[in-house]
């Protein structure tokens, strides 16, 4: 049977979509940094976020002087479908807490992982705290 941890059934992999980018990933597209390659070429073949992961975009964005247009503008332009952050997703990343917590991962990136882990899809980031985190389902790519 094809279920999550607490029986829930998992939504079937979107064809639409091949991979799953923590806010970190967009940010570097966004601003150009190191790996910003690497998520385009993600976008080009279809990614996925979590709402969680979008509000991390949008406050960075507006911190930066970027106006609320502008912000979602920007996330609809890039096509990056946004997976809302339902109670599957939410008891997911309450799990992860006792195997991220030593990482310092907060609860936007449990988001995140629980987000890749429900649909069995891979998850870009450019958080190297990252790279040691074990998640069933969650295959965590560093973009640099």
């Amino acid at each position: 049977m094809n279920s999550s941890w607490n029986g829930e059934p998992k939504p079937p992999v979107n064809e639409a979509f091949e991979t799953v980018l923590d806010a970190s990933a967009v940010l570097a597209a966004l601003l150009k940094e190191p790996g910003a390659v690497r998520v385009e070429r993600a976008l080009r073949r279809g990614a996925a976020m979590s709402s969680v992961n979008v509000a991390e975009v949008a406050a960075r964005l507006s911190q930066d002087g970027w106006s609320s247009g502008d912000v979602s503008s920007v996330v609809t332009g890039m096509g990056i479908e946004v997976i809302p952050f339902d109670r599957q997703a939410a008891l997911l990343s309450g799990a992860y807490r006792t195997v991220t917590r030593r990482r310092g991962l907060g609860l936007g990136d449990r988001a995140c992982l629980a987000t890749a882990s429900s649909l069995g899809l891979p998850v870009l980031t450019a958080d190297r705290s990252w790279a040691d985190v074990s998640i069933p389902g969650a295959t965590v790519v560093l973009i640099r």
